[in-house]
């Protein structure tokens, strides 16, 4: 239903959004914050409110008062906080290295600065796939084959890459398909002032999607660990970046799904951000994380392409 421009006792309120959530017979208005995190929900019919972080208490009401009219009353369990809010999923402690290890040399060859978007699949393409002369006869014999999804998957991920090379101009650095020492890549590393984000890419045409607390499901389908991957992945970018630097580094996961058609993010998902490929604009003007120096530091280790094979 949008984001709050509107002032609130003298003061800017903060970027709310209000959203419907119907469900098992259930008719509820969420307030969210923009990473989707809930801090209060109505039911409709009762016009009773729960809140679940009460630093947005006062924001939370006046924003569904506007949608439900002055008869909401707050239930007063979560007012006296008997039941607590659920609180972000606080990430694994970051040990502070006194001497962190030395960098390699960096050659051209090592520089994960020079890869495209889609690099891990590029790669595997070049090594396994079909040829380019393979690929035309199966498309103009409108051939399916077994690299269909590969080659969708490319797609999205240099969707993705598009949006996230535009936030450069905002300060923010981005590697793509940057390999792991224990098999795969990650799709994106986005680094800015606002941290470090891990960007999981899923490709879905034109799919109904739900993302719940670590597994998701496309079209009501059997459950995939979306989730659950992208915050392992964290935690190893974490581990990786903490050798080198003498701070420490704040590292999200961030699941970005593209060309769904709709997309259901849990009212309890907190510990991943779920955006579709638009919405990643939205890390942007995040700051507040790393200095200037700092940022250009977690860049230059990251870049490295034998750090991350040495983890």
């Amino acid at each position: 239903m949008g984001g709050v421009g509107m002032h609130w006792g003298g003061r800017l309120m903060s970027d709310l959004t209000v959203h419907p959530w119907r469900r098992h017979g259930r008719d509820r208005l969420y307030v969210n914050l923009p990473d989707g995190t809930a801090v209060a929900w109505a039911d409709r019919v009762t016009k009773v409110v729960t809140i679940k972080v009460q630093k947005y208490r006062d924001e939370a009401l006046a924003l569904l008062r506007r949608h439900l009219g002055d008869g909401i009353t707050v239930d007063p369990v979560s007012v006296h906080d008997q039941i607590p809010a659920r609180r972000p999923t606080p990430p694994a402690p970051i040990r502070r290295v006194e001497r962190p290890a030395s960098l390699p040399p960096l050659s051209p060859s090592e520089d994960l600065a020079r890869n495209r978007p889609g690099a891990g699949l590029l790669g595997m393409f070049a090594g396994r796939g079909p040829s380019t002369a393979q690929r035309l006869r199966m498309k103009l014999l409108r051939q399916s084959s077994e690299w269909d999804t590969w080659y969708i998957g490319l797609e999205g991920e240099r969707r993705v890459g598009r949006e996230l090379e535009r936030l450069a101009s905002s300060g923010w650095r981005v590697l793509h398909g940057v390999e792991k020492s224990n098999g795969g890549d990650i799709d994106h590393l986005l680094v800015g002032p606002g941290g470090v984000f891990t960007i999981n890419t899923k490709t879905h045409r034109g799919a109904s999607v739900w993302v719940g607390d670590s597994m998701a499901k496309v079209n009501g389908g059997k459950p995939h660990p979306y989730a659950a991957a992208s915050k392992a992945e964290a935690n190893y970018v974490r581990g990786v970046l903490g050798r080198y630097c003498d701070f420490a580094v704040p590292v999200e996961p961030v699941l970005v799904f593209v060309g769904v058609a709709s997309l259901d993010r849990s009212a309890t998902q907190y510990a991943v951000r779920i955006y579709r490929e638009r919405e990643v604009a939205s890390l942007g003007p995040l700051a507040g994380k790393l200095t200037v120096d700092q940022v250009e530091r977690v860049y230059a280790v990251a870049r490295h392409r034998r750090v991350w094979l040495k983890a």
